[in-house]
Formats: C-alpha cells, structure tokens, sequence
C-alpha cells in the first residue's frame, strides 16, 4: 500500500507542477519581464558585464516547466508519505477530506507562514552579497514552522479525548499561530528592495508568487485524495454489515 500512495502522490505531484508552471507562465511571467525591463533600465540597458549562461526564452519555457514539476515531484513524495502516517489517526475524515486538509496545513506552514517573513523578490530587488544569508534565513522559518506544526498536530491528537475534536483542534492551531509568530518577531527582517523600484510591480510579483504555491498544493491534494480515493475507500462488503 505504501508503494501505491507513493506513486499516487507522484503523479500527483507532477500534475501538480505542471498546474503552477502554466500560471507561473501566465501570471508570473509578465512580472518578471518588467522587472528585468526596469532593471536593465536602471543599468542603461547593459547586463554589468555578467555573463548569462542560460537565455531568458529557456528559463521562462523549458526551465520553468522543469523546475516546477521537480518541486512537484518531491513535494508529492513527500505529501504522500505524510499522509500515510496521518491517515485514520485524526479522525473519521473520508480520504479526500484528509488530502485536502493535509495539503492546506501543507501550505500554510511549508509556504505561507516563511513566505510572509520572507517573500519572494523579482530581479533588481535584493542584493547579491546576501543570497546566502537570506536563503538560510528563509529556510531556518521553514524548518521551525514544520516542526511547530507536527507538534500543533501531536497535541491536538493529545487532547482530543479530553477536550473534543474541535476544541483540541484550536488548541493546536492556536499554539502554533503564537510559537510562529514569536518566531517571526525574533528572526531579523530583510528589507533590500531600492527606494526607486515601483511598489505596484513587487506587489503584484509578490501575489503571484503566493498564487503559484497556492495553486500547486490544491491541485497537489485534489488530485492525490482523487487517485487515492478507490484504494483506500471500503468495499462494499466492508461497508455493510453482512446479516447473521
């Protein structure tokens, strides 16, 4: 069975990819051209002497579409597993409900949460001496939002039978939205973007971004609860009690 959830969630996870490379392409693609426009603008139209190893026709077309089916790829491993250790043990849930509450909680604390701290920027915003450290930055509030978020589980799970499933539910939701936020706080803010660069653009970059996870972990676990639905779901026989 195992085996089976795992290329379900692969499949999954390639539909998934190519779901977010079409709206990467379509919404997110214009936003970064003008930002490239503007950054070549502010140069005077030259590249400062870098040299580009890969064109920007294939980074908006093949490149694009790789990376976002790779993403998709490891991220429907990755679900697939998560769901088999969750399935059943959170309740009485079909499995379509679980594959969608699990890629909700997904995005919430793999995207959502790391990326209000530290959103993406589009060319000509961020400075390139501190790749690195925004990077670690980024991945250090991913890191500690997963794991506050399996814990959030763990104690809902806890306090289930003593407080009921809705009321365990906030608990758990609630802590996790205190310990983030207290992370939040403490970790330090980069803000890089230059005066000069227009404020409208990097919003509308920033939205599509967003949009884009957004859209690969719906379609991530509506496709996977879809695929997996027949697997998990009882026979008949299973369903109805046979009479004595």
């Amino acid at each position: 069975m195992m085996r089976t959830l795992l290329v379900r969630g692969l499949i999954a996870g390639v539909i998934a990819g190519l779901a977010a490379a079409v709206f990467a392409f379509f919404v997110g693609e214009p936003h970064v051209a003008a930002a490239i426009a503007f950054e070549e603008a502010q140069a005077g139209g030259h590249s400062h002497g870098e040299e580009v190893m890969v064109s920007r026709g294939v980074q908006r077309t093949i490149g694009l579409l790789t990376a976002h089916i790779g993403v998709g790829l490891a991220l429907g491993g990755l679900f697939s597993i998560v769901f088999a250790v969750v399935y059943g043990r959170l309740g009485a849930q079909g499995v379509r409900t679980y594959s969608a509450l699990l890629a909700g909680a997904a995005f919430v604390a793999v995207s959502l949460v790391p990326f209000l701290k530290y959103p993406g920027n589009p060319p000509a915003v961020g400075e390139t001496g501190t790749v690195g450290s925004r990077t670690e930055l980024y991945f250090v509030l991913l890191l500690l939002s997963v794991i506050t978020a399996g814990l959030a589980v763990a104690a809902a799970r806890s306090f289930a039978d003593r407080f009921g499933g809705w009321t365990a539910s906030g608990i758990g939701i609630a802590g996790y939205a205190a310990v983030m936020t207290a992370c939040g706080l403490l970790l330090p803010t980069v803000n890089e973007v230059p005066d000069d660069f227009p404020a409208t653009l990097l919003w509308d970059f920033r939205l599509a971004s967003l949009g884009g996870l957004a859209v690969l972990w719906l379609v991530l676990g509506a496709v996977f609860g879809t695929l997996v639905h027949r697997e998990l779901a009882p026979t008949p026989s299973e369903a109805t009690p046979v009479a004595a």
